[in-house]
């Protein structure tokens, strides 16, 4: 089978998530379960499947590395939870809907209802909360503004909340006012989402023979780390100071957060405020291409390798993809050495990849293959010696015990984290970072 570049190009978009729920987009998907330790995603849908007739809901927390692979996973977990016929909403929280870098409680709040409420409407669904529609007239009067909430009759709930969205969104002033206004209204509005939004569409949603609802909120991870306020991140005042009202919601909810909360001092508050329990918090590591000795981890690597194979011949039985290596890399040793340097980074891998493939037509050699991993590693400026000294240090102690902002490192890509057979977590530097004169004068 001849390699068709353009379609394979385009597949190794490292932009473009990998949506599971689309028939020709799954033929690229690899399940890595074997590799990372444990199937997390089965656990997160067991956790939501196992006792629906309880009617009690559910609220887990979701992270790992940007650019691991948790949108596609939790696709995976949609598709899974509609096959047992739960009705799921899945959306990603940007920019669209409000600023992601500085959030507050009923900006999540507001965002699921609207979602909720809108996917509702098109299955038939609509909701007319008399809760919501009275808070709409009052903000028009406290905001002064020209929203027109005035079509009772035709109440929409997704509309009148995209039309205050809309208005606030480019108005840092007016957005702050808003804020004013609900922010101690909160336990009010989680009242009225429970009794006459969620409440409501699960029972509609039960009459229609489904067995709930799930929320799934992808992107939280991509809050900013920055201050909200003295000794308070964003992330911490979102999810570990308020964490509770986020869990009161009326159905089975799944957030992503950020990756730096799992490595905070406050991680127990933040399981029992908001996961209910130890070890609330699922994490996606990196895929392991080596072991913690340092040996090849020859599972991990021949997954890798497939997942690129699958890009480039998706109609191919795997067994029979190894045989094509040629029509992609000059060796198979290329393809290795590309899945090495990787670090079991699947963004970083296609991006790799997708840098190469303009610079010559395929088979890639290793020649055009190095020249992109050096423009990579020289993408890594600004590191200081005393950053280089923890970086080296962890790559030999294979641990972030002890190390100063190891969050930072890791939230950044500096430092990937890899699953253990026996469960421990273990840690390296990205590999691209060894390959620098820095570094290697540590080893000399």
């Amino acid at each position: 089978m001849e390699l068709d570049i353009r379609k394979f190009f385009r597949a190794c978009n490292p932009a473009n998530t990998l949506v599971y729920n689309n028939e020709e987009e799954r033929r690229y998907y690899i399940d890595f379960s074997s590799v990372r330790g444990s199937d997390i995603i089965r656990t997160l849908e067991n956790h939501i499947t196992f006792d629906p007739k309880s009617g009690q809901p559910t609220c887990q927390l979701f992270t790992g590395h940007i650019g691991c692979g948790k949108s596609t996973e939790l696709m995976k977990l949609q598709e899974n939870l509609e096959r047992q016929d739960f009705h799921v909403v899945y959306f990603k929280y940007s920019e669209d809907l409000l600023e992601v870098k500085d959030l507050e409680i009923t900006d999540i709040l507001l965002a699921i209802t609207r979602q909720v409420s809108e996917n509702l409407e098109t299955i038939g669904i609509k909701l007319k909360p008399n809760y919501f529609i009275d808070l709409f007239q009052q903000l028009v009067d406290f905001l002064q503004t020209d929203i027109d909430f005035s079509y009772k009759k035709e109440f929409s709930l997704p509309l009148g909340l995209g039309k205050i969205i809309a208005k606030t969104k480019n108005d840092p002033n007016l957005r702050s006012r808003l804020r004013q206004y609900l922010e101690p209204r909160s336990n009010q509005i989680i009242k009225a989402i429970n009794e006459e939004v969620l409440g409501k569409a699960t029972e509609k949603l039960k009459e229609q023979g489904k067995q709930g609802l799930v929320v799934i909120v992808d992107n939280l991870d991509r809050m900013d780390n920055r201050p909200k306020f003295k000794d308070c991140t964003q992330p911490q005042y979102i999810f570990v100071e308020n964490g509770e009202k986020l869990r009161q919601l009326n159905c089975h909810v799944v957030y992503t957060i950020p990756f730096v909360l799992r490595f905070s001092p406050e991680i127990q508050v933040l399981n029992n405020r908001l996961g209910g329990g130890i070890d609330a918090i699922k994490s996606l590591p990196m895929i392991p291409v080596k072991n913690r000795d340092g040996s090849k981890c020859e599972e991990g690597l021949a997954m890798l390798q497939d997942m690129v194979l699958a890009r480039a011949f998706p109609e191919i039985e795997p067994q029979q993809r190894v045989n094509l290596i040629p029509q992609v890399f000059e060796s198979s040793e290329t393809l290795e050495r590309l899945c090495l340097i990787s670090g079991g980074h699947v963004r970083t891998l296609l991006s790799i990849v997708h840098r190469c493939i303009p610079e010559e037509d395929p088979p890639i050699s290793q020649a055009c293959l190095e020249r992109v991993i050096r423009s990579h590693c020289n993408s890594f400026l600004g590191i200081t010696d005393e950053q280089w000294e923890v970086l080296y240090r962890i790559s030999q102690e294979k641990s972030i015990g002890g190390k100063e902002d190891c969050s930072n490192l890791l939230r950044i890509l500096w430092v990937f984290e890899y699953p253990d057979p026996q469960g421990e977590p273990w840690f390296d530097i990205n590999p691209v970072l060894k390959e620098s004169k820095k570094f290697k004068s540590f080893e000399s």
